[in-house]
């Protein structure tokens, strides 16, 4: 009998396996088993041996966490190491409403708006959402009004169970039917008997610190069809439920973050008077929406499942590492979309004694002081004595692109077409992991991989990166800034203009001035900055040499004590944008650094590959017409945009426009009116003396092909 290989579990491979140890046997040596009825038979054992074979495959995957596939599986693994995945989060709207009690012939002193639904919001997205309420309000009348002021409402249908405790069932469970759950609004109330009107209200634990047999606690884990179960104590560790007890449960299932963004809403709720508990309905307000529907959040992925279990289980609740921080943070704060920690050791200078953390909430770019003093709090019961936690605001690190996609116009209708095309993989890949992160990495090559994929009638594309932080100022007060992109400034000219910046106005310096760059004689590493005037589209006069110092290397910019009056950009708060160009075209988003691809910063140009002239030299921004960059010329340049400010341009001295697009003339050289800005008026006076300057082109013209290079 000839040797069998068990590692043949392709069906054919075990077919032949079973033919070969047949043929072992004198009597079927020169048997036809192609044409005999014993193939049928062989054909049965090898599609059993098969089944078998991928069966005994997938258990042994499913035992694993870091190859299990099934929910149920994963989250049962991850139930024995203590973590409990996170349910559906309801969205949350604030509003505010009152109810005029003139026209009651008996006024109540106080009026309460009952637990359950209290709002549905007008069709949004062609669906209808319902908002609830977990527990009572009760407000008082004061000059014939109850107001209820900036009330919390819930999206999510209101739900309540009950069960009744059986001792004769010592297999009882207390399982939820409902999937879609939001565990956070889960309330437990327990009575001696259903009868009873002794209540008590039970508390969901997460640890057995400080548990005793008579805590009146209950734990809760995630079970098959995403459904949840309800486990109370034995005595020992919580109290434990007698017979005939009571137990009645609310909650609410929820659409996730279908529900973000509502904010219309109509009053469906229940009102009642306090005194005889009599209904109301007459006198209520329109509801006030004061923060529209956000946090909506869907259930835990079981990818995250699995990247977070094990940390949790590596942490054992104790906040040591910067890994722990990482892994103890979305534990304690269920809007966390993301989070860095870093040790002061690491920075320049160093802080010795503390953990710097940055987080990304899933809803807006800030966290809110009462938020970071609520977790600085939370996390000192889990950090060791003597390290100080610093909640740092979120830095985005934003990659621009300028896109030239080149196409063969026989295999596309139109540019627009491919232009949307491009457009549309752009956002997909922006909402990657691999960008929206800290320590996040955009890939240059994967980038260009996306583009060329998004038809088959592009034949190549020209893709040039540039690097944006936004620096917040103080208006009107004296202070020095530093910025840093965490990743090499390119020097492509030692005449400096290798960074860029939005416009704002100085006090005691009349007209719009930006921020440029001039690397010190000798160096490519570390260079000045400087505050310059546009004295034409591209051509500028410095006003004012060395107020501050830029790292090329590091991509670190300090800026002197200063005093800003305006910004030609607000975004809720007055900014200045300074870009450069990355030494690399893979930008990392290091320590506190959140990267990602801004769609309103990216430009596209897509131009049929007939209207590209192979005589031209390469120095225009583009290549043809309409969606083009040029009339003409060759093909795109490599390189950044030699323009040396970002944004509008601000110049004095004139009253004529040949550019309404991006360039603005006054007299003067203030902002102009209906310019978006920021501030009160600039104080203006004489300017400082001037040296007028055009920057070099670095190879290229001043429209195609100045600016950093890769």
């Amino acid at each position: 009998m000839p040797l069998v290989n068990f590692a043949n579990l392709d069906f054919d491979q075990i077919k032949t396996s079973i033919k070969d140890y047949i043929r072992s046997n004198s009597n079927f040596t020169d048997y036809d088993f192609e044409g005999s009825n014993l193939s049928t038979i062989i054909d049965v054992l090898a599609y059993n041996t098969y089944i078998t074979s991928y069966n005994a495959n997938m258990v042994s995957n499913e035992v694993f966490i870091d190859s299990a596939t099934l929910r149920e599986n994963v989250v049962s693994l991850a139930r024995n190491i203590g973590y409990t995945p996170y349910s559906k989060r309801s969205a949350q709207a604030n509003i505010s409403f009152f109810v005029d009690t003139t026209d009651y012939a008996d006024v109540p002193q106080t009026i309460t708006l009952n637990k359950g639904i209290v709002a549905s919001s007008n069709s949004f997205a062609n669906e209808s959402y319902t908002f609830a309420i977990l527990d009572d309000i009760t407000v008082p009348v004061s000059n014939n009004e109850a107001v209820f002021n900036n009330t919390a409402i819930y999206e999510g249908i209101y739900l309540t169970s009950t069960f009744t405790v059986n001792s004769f069932d010592p297999d009882q469970r207390f399982i939820l039917e409902n999937s879609g759950i939001d565990i956070s609004t889960v309330r437990v109330v327990v009575k001696p008997s259903q009868s009873s009107t002794v209540t008590r209200k039970y508390i969901q634990a997460d640890s057995l610190f400080d548990v005793t047999g008579e805590s009146p606690i209950y734990f809760l884990q995630e079970v098959e069809g995403e459904r949840y179960e309800l486990i109370f104590g034995d005595g020992i560790f919580g109290k434990k439920l007698d017979a005939p007890s009571f137990i009645e449960v609310s909650y609410l299932v929820s659409n996730g973050d279908l529900a973000n963004g509502i904010q219309n809403f109509n009053f469906s709720g229940k009102l009642t008077s306090s005194r005889d508990n009599i209904s109301i309905s007459s006198g209520v307000s329109l509801l006030t929406t004061l923060s529209p529907s956000s946090l909506g959040k869907n259930i835990e992925s079981v990818e995250s499942i699995k990247k977070y279990s094990t940390r949790i289980y590596s942490s054992q609740k104790r906040a040591v590492t910067t890994a722990d921080f990482e892994a103890l943070i979305p534990t304690l704060y269920a809007e966390t979309e993301s989070v860095s920690a870093f040790g002061g050791e690491t920075l320049n200078p160093p802080q010795y004694g503390k953990t710097f953390v940055s987080i990304k909430p899933t809803s807006g770019p800030y966290l809110s002081d009462q938020i970071k003093n609520n977790l600085k709090r939370e996390i000192k019961k889990y950090s060791v004595s003597g390290i100080e936690v610093e909640i740092t605001d979120l830095k985005f690190l934003y990659v621009e692109l300028n896109v030239t996609a080149y196409y063969n116009s026989n295999l596309i209708s139109s540019a627009a077409d491919l232009t949307s095309l491009i457009s549309e993989n752009l956002r997909k890949y922006s909402k990657t992991a691999e960008m929206n992160q800290f320590g996040g990495r955009f890939k240059y090559s994967k980038l260009l991989g996306v583009i060329d994929n998004s038809s088959d009638a592009i034949t190549s594309n020209i893709t040039t990166v540039v690097i944006r932080r936004d620096l917040r100022v103080s208006l009107n007060s004296f202070a020095e800034y530093e910025i840093c992109f965490g990743n090499c400034i390119f020097v492509k000219s030692c005449d400096g203009y290798n960074i860029k910046s939005s416009g704002f106005n100085v006090d005691g310096i009349a007209g719009v001035v930006y921020l440029t760059d001039k690397p010190n004689a000798g160096s490519t590493e570390f260079g000045q900055i400087m505050l310059i005037q546009l004295e034409t589209t591209n051509t500028a006069k410095v006003i004012k040499k060395s107020i501050g110092t830029i790292d090329y290397k590091k991509g670190e910019i300090k800026v002197s004590p200063i005093n800003i009056t305006r910004t030609l950009i607000n975004k809720g708060f007055p900014v200045i944008e300074i870009s450069g160009s990355p030494c690399s075209n893979d930008v990392l988003g290091h320590h506190d650094l959140y990267t990602q691809l801004p769609l309103d910063n990216i430009t596209i140009n897509s131009v049929s590959d007939t209207d590209i002239d192979d005589g031209g030299n390469g120095n225009g921004n583009g290549g043809g017409n309409g969606n083009g960059g040029g009339n003409g010329g060759g093909p795109a340049s490599s390189y950044a945009n030699g323009e040396i400010v970002r944004g509008k341009k601000v110049i004095p001295g004139s009253t004529t426009c040949d550019d309404p697009e991006d360039t603005v003339f006054t007299a003067t050289g203030d902002i102009p009116i209906g310019t978006r800005i920021s501030g009160p008026a600039p104080i203006s006076v004489a300017s400082a003396p001037a040296t007028s300057t055009t920057p070099s082109s670095g190879g290229g013209s001043s429209s195609g092909g100045g600016g950093g290079g890769y």
